[in-house]
């Protein structure tokens, strides 16, 4: 409830600000496309908040599918959830058929919500903003790019951020410019991808 996501908001955007003059300086021109993961959604609104009025940056927020949207095992508030109120507060949220607030299930443990921010709701509702989802299987790969072909290693939160890049550039111009919010480093992920890939001990991580 308010104050609090203006709050959040207010103290993120500082993501976004320092993003806009860094691509202004760069490019000499704002981005093509702003992509960031949602759980909760903070990292995401403080990135996509000075670009509201920029009506030619399209603005993509990813959130965890889990092992796919059909299975119900997902944290896809905004993409498979309904209105509902979570902590106080009127979002999309993932509820089961008495309405009761349904489990999430994401890889990424920050992911793993059955909610979000209720600003992302609104602009949700505005059509400013749009959702879409990566599963884990596609997370765990864009970890993996990122980490061999930047010597990145991003949270896996990120990696569903740059799973939907990577994804999304595949189908734009050379000249088109693309900025991926980067929420964290994966060095506490390790062991969990490590797992995930089959080497156990983080060591499926460098396969």
């Amino acid at each position: 409830p308010h104050p609090y996501p203006m709050m959040v908001r207010d103290f993120h955007r500082v993501i976004g600000e320092e993003t806009r003059a860094q691509s202004k300086k760069a490019t000499g021109r704002l981005p093509d496309l702003l992509v960031a993961c949602v759980g909760g959604g903070s990292n995401a609104i403080g990135l996509f908040w000075p670009f509201i009025k920029d009506s030619r940056v399209r603005i993509v927020g990813v959130e965890a599918g889990g092992h796919g949207i059909g299975t119900g095992k997902h944290g896809a508030s905004l993409g498979a959830g309904a209105v509902g109120v979570l902590h106080g507060s009127m979002s999309y949220v993932l509820q089961n058929d008495d309405g009761q607030i349904a489990e999430a299930h994401s890889i990424s443990a920050g992911l793993d919500y059955p909610g979000v921010g209720p600003e992302h709701s609104y602009y949700k509702e505005l059509g400013r903003f749009q959702y879409a989802s990566v599963t884990d299987a596609e997370a765990l790969e864009g970890f993996r790019s990122l980490a061999r072909l930047e010597g990145i290693m991003p949270a896996l939160e990120s990696a569903h951020a740059v799973a939907y890049a990577m994804r999304a550039a595949a189908g734009m111009k050379k000249t088109q410019t693309v900025v991926v919010g980067l929420s964290g480093r994966g060095d506490k992920d390790v062991h969990t991808v490590g797992e995930a890939l089959g080497g156990g001990n983080g060591q499926g991580a460098q396969r």
